[in-house]
């Protein structure tokens, strides 16, 4: 079943209002900041506590890079720090936590501080990090590259900080294959996620731009395909859940400029 998150022509999320990509950036930042004090409670009961295992499935594929002495790895767009923690766990190396928005970074402040983790958090876009070339050995995205505001320029910038060999592990929605399964999780995404995300935050807009971010978002193979055209190698996706979420792995080519 072809849907419209099969596109090749997105380039980057679309919220409603938002003219250009300054303004997109701006809309979803606010809309997170929002969303922030309850989000972990939104999260772990509109997936039914699912989000926990897909995390896990992360680390797992990971974990032989963070065993590594020195590793350097990066959560990207780490929101209120379950991934971060997640990777805590297994870390020879610094873990460090980046998002663009502050009160996400709060609530990961938090919860860092009362798990007594060791993991440095630092606000900035993912698009422009102040990290030097080739300074990192991983990079982990969990539900935040499909609210980049420009996927390829976000793939460039994260092969331009990871080291040759290193490696992209971008945990992310997709759309189920089988058709019944799909039309029954459109139905729960477009009515009954935001009326129970709304009534549980309070911003009734996010749960709404939330479900249609992830149908105009690109397909599983569009986008393995960017991650190559951006100079990712060894590049595969493992559906879970049915192809709800899609894990996308890829490493580090150390053959220049990738394409933008």
């Amino acid at each position: 079943m072809k849907t419209a998150h099969s596109t090749k022509t997105a380039r980057g999320t679309t919220p409603p209002g938002a003219a250009n990509e300054q303004e997109a950036a701006r809309w979803v930042q606010g809309m997170f900041g929002r969303i922030a004090p309850r989000y972990d409670l939104a999260n772990h009961l509109l997936s039914l506590n699912i989000d926990r295992y897909w995390r896990m499935q992360t680390v797992r594929r990971v974990r032989h890079i963070l065993r590594r002495p020195g590793t350097r790895a990066l959560d990207l767009c780490c929101g209120t720090g379950d991934l971060l923690s997640a990777l805590e766990a297994g870390r020879r190396g610094p873990v460090f936590g980046c998002d663009f928005c502050q009160p996400m970074l709060l609530a990961a402040q938090r919860k860092i501080a009362g798990q007594r983790m060791q993991s440095p958090l630092f606000e900035a876009d993912a698009l422009q990090l102040p990290l030097a070339d080739a300074s990192l050995d991983l990079i982990t995205v969990a539900f935040g590259f499909r609210n980049f505001v420009n996927y390829q320029r976000g793939l460039a910038e994260m092969h331009r900080v990871l080291r040759p060999s290193g490696m992209l592990a971008i945990l992310e929605f997709s759309q189920p294959s089988n058709s019944l399964f799909a039309s029954l999780y459109n139905w729960y995404s477009r009515r009954v996620l935001p009326f129970i995300g709304g009534a549980l935050t309070g911003v009734k807009d996010a749960y709404r731009y939330l479900p249609e971010s992830i149908t105009k978002f690109p397909g599983v193979e569009d986008l393995a395909a960017q991650m190559r055209r951006a100079g990712f190698e060894s590049v595969e996706f493992v559906r879970m859940t049915g192809g709800l979420v899609a894990l996308h792995l890829g490493r580090e080519s150390g053959n220049g400029r990738p394409e933008t």
